[in-house]
């Protein structure tokens, strides 16, 4: 069964409680934010950021960019990863967005639904589920509910997914589930806990401040909690201090 609303409210009051409350951000420029989050693909938040800052610079206008050769792109970006793949998705978006508005501009999509906007980025070769909700959290102030592999994870370990889920349907049941009003603050949180503390090995289950929602570590450590439950509330309390 999923998880109710009031566990839902919970977990995110205890991971923002942990982690720190996420206020909404301000909202950028959605094509901006597209090709940006194509560049983080497979690839760290530190490179991405570089390629992105990089290709900017290189080309000051998207129109620049869209007239420009895709190995052009590709040197601009190489830091990034996946340079000659990833330059010939943005040449192609920028092409397709022109020839479809006539303009390269992605500001309309704040004026349509969530689904429908979701629908128009996931035309786009290159871009799924995850980008799109990227740019409709993120750029357009959507309650899109992101799933990366952290967010998976966690969401596997508290037991909000279907047994054999994948990252796509994940993204189906999560943004079915998920209150629009604790969407962006629950994602980043989950982000930061997935790096943090729930890693794919080893987690820090007694530093857990949801543990006791998590399905993973009742039975992982089933019999095994009185005894250590003093240490993991003294290690919570310490780890809030130094965040």
């Amino acid at each position: 069964m999923p998880p109710t609303k009031k566990r839902l409210y919970a977990v995110d009051a205890a991971l923002a409680g942990f982690y720190g409350p996420k206020p909404p951000r301000e909202r950028s420029d959605p094509l901006d934010g597209l090709i940006g989050t194509i560049l983080s693909q497979n690839t760290t938040d530190v490179n991405s950021h570089a390629a992105f800052a990089a290709l900017k610079r290189r080309f000051p206008t998207w129109e620049r960019a869209r007239r420009a050769r895709a190995s052009t792109i590709a040197k601009a970006i190489e830091r990034g990863g996946l340079a000659n793949i990833k330059a010939q998705r943005i040449k192609d978006i920028l092409h397709q967005i022109h020839a479809e508005r006539g303009h390269l501009s992605l500001d309309f999509l704040r004026d349509l639904n969530m689904e429908e906007a979701g629908a128009y980025l996931r035309r786009f070769r290159g871009v799924g589920p995850k980008t799109a909700a990227c740019v409709l959290v993120f750029n357009c102030g959507k309650p899109a509910f992101p799933v990366d592999t952290h967010v998976f994870r966690v969401a596997q370990r508290l037991g909000w997914l279907a047994e054999k889920s994948t990252p796509e349907s994940a993204h189906e049941q999560l943004q079915a589930i998920v209150p629009p009003e604790i969407a962006h603050q629950l994602h980043l949180n989950m982000v930061a806990h997935g790096r943090r503390l729930c890693r794919p090995s080893n987690p820090k289950c007694f530093e857990c401040p949801v543990r006791r929602y998590c399905r993973y570590f009742r039975e992982a450590f089933r019999g095994k909690t009185a005894a250590t439950g003093a240490t993991a509330r003294g290690a919570s309390r310490e780890h809030r201090h130094a965040v």
